[in-house]
């Protein structure tokens, strides 16, 4: 029998956001990393993020990274006023009761090092960047903490030639994520005059690559009536693998060289919906700690995932300010004018092969200086699995069952008949 395995593709990338074990209340305070204070918020963002998403789109792939949105609108904040200042922060799960803004501007700065210092064996890259137009002039304190706590780069542009504009803009961006995401603004609002982007890039190598000799075209099973012939990589070998008993699923964990794992999930048939709604920080700690080494015929086919969203009318139904009506206040960024919402925009990219996985997400925020300013902020993440090793930082990408056979990942328990 044939397994879908990338039904519910989802990527919680250790290095991305913090997991559950990563806040032991029994951990010395004065010696904790600050970005372990952000792990159960960024967490609970993710899924409640991955969630709206899937049910704005039934059957579509979801392909996002959380941890690009998060930190975006984090630095966002920074210039942000009022109202908006404690929802873009507290639509991120954080009780600014209980967590000042400095703790949390300070977590995220410890995670921004991280990916910057991350481990010799993997490729890592994470930044921000301001594109602000020659005629603007930043306000001292937005300028000062962006580039404290974010490194933000800021990098002059003329606005008024927007052609020039866009494909300075796309050329960063791709040059950043090793050319994974290109045409990051096929257009641009025409009244913009100030981009935030937030980009990262992660290639990584898998602890026992697949043998490209192994590479065979098979069947793969999009659903009940669809069958599409695909590239297809295989091993058998011990794997850590679990046959969930609480949830309707299965799942693999496969392991990157360096201190990176990742999660491949396979609901039960017609279960879908029900594994979605119980991915929470429980969930994953639970997977973790009931994972047995076993004998695994595994088949996964090739993939290769982006995932575009403007994610204005999401956030906005998540209580993260009304950026659909442009009710929202940027007035700490610039001294010109009063910026306002056009677009919040995601993209996020994946590639997995025989070596393992490649994977990019941008985003930015153009914003508006003149009569009715706009803020656009585009993101894009990578591929659904659940990388949490040592329980570092998260990163999330998830697609769901869709035309698109790229976006599946199919195995199959040992004894199963071959399709190919």
């Amino acid at each position: 029998m044939l397994l879908s395995l990338c039904t519910c593709f989802l990527w919680l990338s250790t290095r991305d956001l913090w997991t559950v074990q990563a806040q032991d209340p029994d951990t010395d305070v004065s010696t904790r990393s600050p970005h372990r204070d952000l792990a159960p918020n960024n967490v609970d963002f993710a899924f409640t993020l991955y969630r709206h998403l899937v049910a704005s789109a039934p059957g579509e792939n979801v392909f996002i990274s959380p941890l690009s949105i998060s930190m975006a609108l984090a630095m966002l904040s920074l210039g942000a006023r009022g109202y908006t200042r404690a929802q873009l922060l507290q639509g991120l799960g954080f009780n600014l009761t209980k967590t000042s803004e400095a703790e949390i501007h300070q977590g995220f700065q410890h995670l921004h090092h991280i990916h910057k210092e991350s481990d010799a064996t993997l490729e890592m890259a994470m930044g921000n960047a301001l594109f602000l137009d020659r005629s603007l002039e930043l306000l001292g304190s937005f300028s000062a903490d962006s580039k404290h706590y974010y490194g933000l780069e800021v990098l002059a542009t003329d606005f008024e030639d927007w052609a020039g504009a866009s494909r300075q803009i796309n050329e960063y961006i791709e040059n950043k994520t090793h050319g994974k995401i290109v045409n990051l603004f096929s257009k641009m609002d025409s009244s913009a005059t100030l981009i935030l982007v937030n980009y990262i890039f992660f290639k990584g190598t898998w602890a026992q690559p697949f043998d490209p000799e192994s590479t065979r075209e098979e069947n793969f099973y999009v659903n009940e009536s669809t069958v599409v012939t695909v590239p297809t990589m295989f091993q058998s070998s011990p794997i850590k693998y679990l046959k969930d008993r609480v949830l309707p699923c299965q799942l693999v964990q496969l392991d990157y060289t360096g201190n990176e794992t990742v999660f491949f999930i396979l609901p039960d048939e017609g279960k879908m919906d029900t594994v979605i709604a119980a991915l929470s920080r429980d969930t994953i700690r639970r997977w973790s700690e009931s994972l047995t080494i076993s004998q695994v015929d595994l088949h996964v086919p090739k993939v290769s995932i982006s995932g575009d969203y403007d994610l204005r009318a999401i956030l906005r139904d998540m209580g993260i300010a009304d950026w659909v009506n442009n009710g929202v206040d940027f007035s700490g960024i610039t001294r010109e004018a009063q910026l306002k919402a056009s677009k919040v925009v995601h993209k996020a990219v994946l590639q997995l092969s025989e070596s393992g996985p490649e994977a990019a997400a941008g985003g930015g925020c153009p914003l508006r200086a003149h009569a009715e300013r706009g803020v656009q902020a585009p993101c894009r993440p990578h591929q659904p699995a659940l990388r949490c090793h040592d329980l570092r930082p998260l990163h999330v990408e998830q697609p769901l069952p869709g035309q698109d056979y790229e976006s599946d990942l199919t195995g199959r328990p040992p004894g199963s008949p071959s399709t190919g």
